[in-house]
């Protein structure tokens, strides 16, 4: 009896982390992330200990701040997985007023910090925050409002919402941070794609986009100096090409199967900001070809897994909602591995899951909470007990049907009476003629003159002739 009372306190605690009653998708998705937040942490703390060791002397220092995000990320994750997505849509828009507030803070002198150039986070006690990291699960659910019921919306309404991305984005582009603007915006641009907006509008945007973007770049120096050591690192290799030669040389160390986990080279010193834009060369020096080939099947069956969430999400706000956070976090990835790889330009975009940063985590596991939710909504797991059911006594059981009485079992189904319909009466020339007297009377005379008799009609027998 102690022991029930015992374990009925921690009932609540039990159904919390409980996933008995979820669906196949929202389980698959549930592991997949916790794997792909499990191998993050093992790659990060061997991409980060040198430098964190060299710093201030803990090796394991951006690995205990990482895990703090997490607990902080999986706690929202797990919220949202808990709640019904239309509570979480209902407050987008105020979050997503909070997140533009933030991103224009940082352009207030004294208030934004700068680093390497670009001033996109804010202090937070000891740590940094980056809004328009935290920007991207909100910008995901508004789109997926608006253009998911674009149709029913005025031209009011949809200006004031296009107005407000459009300052969102402008604000993000001014920190300077293109990638971000960019990962945004074709983002967004994918959604309404999916939404099936006019094909007309949408290249006018992308247009649009493509047109601020080379704006962009002629005007910024350094952005400019990347794309030239994008096309040819090798052209200066002791300045703009550095980089990305240190990560080309970290890749193909690997080789096949890879140096072995915390013998890559490349990180103790070489490649520079290896635990955050260029993690992904530390994993492929450390784990080889044959561990980047498992790592993009994973992105494919975390990919698949979501697009079948997609088919059967249960309104098209939610398909477009799926879409968004897919775009987020696999496209991201692999934008991420294509600039480590030599195959983009350089950008600041992090690895999802995997790369240090307290923003980037706490927003990427919010949005893996949501495609759970969509999963959990979409479709209920059936749950099998495995406990046999207790039996009743035999005063309870109900009885079979065999020993139910005969007239009751072979008691036809009643059938409802048939409306029979009585015969419509026919018209008596009686009736015609006493209503007509005088047509009638004219009728009969005609038809007298023009027809003989029935006698007058009868055959007249031939007798033979007397001979």
């Amino acid at each position: 009896m102690n022991l029930n009372s015992g374990l009925s306190r921690f009932t609540p605690i039990i159904n919390f982390f409980s996933v008995r009653d979820w669906a196949l998708e929202a389980r698959l998705l549930r592991w997949l992330t916790i794997l792909w937040v499990s191998v993050g942490l093992v790659v990060l703390f061997s991409a980060s200990y040198p430098v964190a060791d060299a710093e201030v002397g803990d090796g394991a220092r951006y690995f205990k701040i990482q895990i703090v995000w997490i607990l902080i990320g999986f706690i929202a994750s797990r919220w949202i997985t808990r709640h019904p997505l239309r509570q979480l849509m209902r407050q987008s828009g105020i979050f997503l007023l909070l997140c533009l507030g933030l991103i224009l803070a940082t352009h207030i002198p004294g208030l934004g910090v700068t680093v390497n150039g670009a001033t996109r986070w804010l202090p937070l006690g000891p740590f940094l925050i980056q809004p328009s990291e935290l920007l991207k699960p909100f910008l995901v659910l508004q789109g997926a409002q608006l253009f998911g019921r674009w149709q029913r919306l005025d031209n009011r309404t949809r200006l004031l919402w296009l107005g407000l991305f459009a300052i969102c984005l402008v604000s993000i582009l001014a920190q300077p941070n293109l990638s971000t603007t960019a990962v945004c915006g074709i983002t967004l641009w994918l959604i309404a794609l999916a939404a099936g907006l006019p094909y007309r509008q949408l290249m006018l945007t992308a247009g649009s986009g493509l047109m601020a973007a080379v704006i962009s770049v002629s005007l910024k120096t350094y952005q400019r100096d990347r794309i030239i050591s994008f096309l040819n690192p090798w052209a200066d290799p002791d300045n703009n090409g550095y980089q990305l030669i240190q990560s080309l040389l970290a890749i193909g160390s690997g080789e096949l199967w890879g140096t072995g986990y915390g013998l890559s080279q490349s990180k103790m010193g070489y490649l520079p900001i290896q635990y955050t834009d260029f993690i992904f060369s530390v994993y492929a020096e450390e784990f080889g070809f044959i561990g980047c080939m498992m790592l993009l099947l994973f992105l494919a069956v975390y990919s698949t897994v979501a697009l079948i969430v997609a088919m059967k999400a249960r309104s098209p706000v939610h398909r477009l909602v799926v879409i968004g956070c897919m775009v987020l976090l696999v496209g991201q990835s692999l934008v991420n591995i294509g600039v480590a790889s030599g195959a983009l330009p350089t950008t600041g975009l992090p690895f999802p899951l995997v790369s240090y940063g307290g923003s980037s985590m706490v927003s990427s596991l919010a949005m893996a909470g949501i495609l759970v939710r969509v999963a959990r909504e979409a479709q209920e797991a059936d749950v099998v007990t495995m406990e046999r059911p207790l039996e009743q006594p035999s005063h309870l059981r109900p009885e079979p049907v065999s020993k139910m009485p005969e007239p009751w079992r072979s008691r036809p189904a009643p059938t409802p009476p048939r409306r029979l319909r009585a015969p419509r009466p026919a018209r008596s020339s009686q009736a015609s003629s006493n209503v007509f007297p005088l047509a009638r009377s004219r009728r009969s005379s005609r038809s007298s003159r023009r027809s003989p008799s029935p006698s007058a009609r009868r055959p007249v027998a031939k007798f033979p002739k007397d001979r």
